[in-house]
């Protein structure tokens, strides 16, 4: 697939099942996410990667974030709080590590910096035929969640790729008008 097609065709797929990537395509994967701009190399970037019962931990944070947020919460919204990791086989945790005080590198460039490496992963998922979603909600800003996931107070997650084989078809991208985002000054 060329890299303009890959640009104008990749879609968010809801829908994911197992396989998942693994071996050279993971490793694809995450070399996309390593060449990300980057000014003075600061690679401001972690992710972490959950399968298995690495999501289920990752569905108990959330429902720890939920009773710490309302002691009162019914086991109906716990227990949909601790399935949401569960809607695809890879979810990658994508963050930024911000060093603060790096002269010309502000927060917002190098938080900029994580998301652009959270979007080559995306692409470079697609790019080899899997599917991929970038979700953020309420646990990506979440105090229980950054805990749990053993974040520093320099961190910031971006949000969470939910990743694996597509378990649909993928609807065709829609066409924007072009002028409706662009200014020109000529």
């Amino acid at each position: 697939m060329d890299a303009l097609t890959l640009l104008h065709e990749r879609r968010s797929m809801g829908k994911l099942m197992a396989p998942v990537p693994e071996g050279e395509a993971l490793e694809a994967i995450y070399q996309a996410a390593l060449r990300a701009p980057d000014h003075k190399e600061l690679r401001p970037w972690h992710f972490i990667e959950f399968t298995g019962e690495g999501r289920e931990r990752l569905g108990e944070i959330y429902a720890e974030a939920e009773f710490q947020a309302d002691p009162d919460a019914s086991d109906t919204v716990l227990a949909s709080a601790r399935k949401k990791p569960l809607r695809a086989p890879m979810l990658i945790a994508v963050v930024a590590r911000v060093q603060p005080d790096v002269p010309g590198v502000p927060r917002l460039e190098q938080v900029l910096s994580a998301g652009c490496a959270g979007h080559a992963m995306l692409l470079a998922a697609y790019a080899q035929g899997f599917g991929a979603m970038w979700r953020t909600g309420k646990y990506a800003f979440d105090p229980v969640v950054h805990k749990g996931l053993g974040l520093g107070e320099n961190d910031e997650l971006i949000g969470f790729l939910y990743v694996g084989t597509p378990g649909g078809r993928l609807r065709p991208a829609p066409e924007h008008e072009i002028a409706k985002f662009v200014e020109r000054w000529d």
